[in-house]
């Protein structure tokens, strides 16, 4: 993929998101990221800059329709295509809860957060990527998201409805030029993993290693990424030669 292409990232302003932005931005990409958080996503952006990236960041609420258009259309202004997408910003919820427990208002807003973001911002940067014949479109799922575990409540309810979400689109995309797939990130250290395990004592992977997972799988067009699911850690050790 060319060494300017543009790679949109959701959820840039801190654990993954922020190790993506700049995996990214060293590698010579044009960067277009949103959080909804303003100071930690203007720290992002000024360490990309600082890689010699060029940056659009914009503080954005991706579950906002009006947001995702404004953030989007500023983008295709400025850079003038979408080429990656990262579908990354998401929430835990309120830390581990049994479902009988589960707050209702709670249990909405994961859903609500979790699944609305990758498909609006996703059904807008569409049209542009189908008029080209090309794009590549990775979401973030979770072990949760295949496999239901105690007390993680809504956050894997969520990725299951995620790891649907992907297979669905890819199956519509399939000879378009436009590939969509999914990666495990495993569990990480981030402060949303702080949240899930509080009380964790065994060693997590890097979002910067994780990072470069992503990497490969977004701008190696020779890779098949449609419809697929990846789990970083493994393709880490798989790939450690050429990683």
């Amino acid at each position: 993929m060319n060494k300017k292409a543009v790679v949109m990232i959701t959820g840039a302003s801190k654990g993954l998101g922020r190790a993506l932005t700049l995996a990214f931005a060293k590698q010579g990409m044009r960067l277009a990221i949103c959080a909804r958080g303003e100071g930690l996503l203007r720290e992002v952006e000024q360490e990309a800059r600082e890689l010699g990236a060029e940056v659009i960041a914009v503080s954005a609420d991706s579950t906002d329709v009006k947001d995702v258009n404004r953030f989007v259309s500023i983008v295709e202004e400025a850079f003038g295509s979408i080429d990656v997408l990262i579908n990354n910003a998401s929430i835990f919820g309120p830390g581990p809860t049994l479902l009988a427990d589960y707050p209702d208002h709670e249990f909405s807003e994961v859903l609500r957060v979790n699944v609305l973001n990758p498909f609006l911002v996703t059904k807008r940067v569409l049209p542009g990527m189908l008029t080209r014949n090309k794009g590549r479109i990775l979401n973030v799922t979770s072990e949760a998201g295949k496999t239901g575990f105690a007390e993680w409540g809504a956050y894997g309810i969520s990725k299951f409805a995620v790891e649907g979400l992907t297979q669905t689109w890819a199956d519509e995309l399939q000879d378009t030029g436009v590939s969509m797939g999914m990666v495990d990130p495993g569990e990480m250290n981030t402060e949303m993993h702080e949240i899930a395990v509080p009380d964790c004592d065994y060693e997590l992977g890097d979002p910067n290693e994780v990072a470069k997972v992503f990497v490969h799988l977004a701008l190696d067009e020779m890779m098949e990424v449609n419809g697929k699911r990846f789990e970083a850690q493994t393709f880490l050790q798989e790939k450690r030669d050429v990683l």
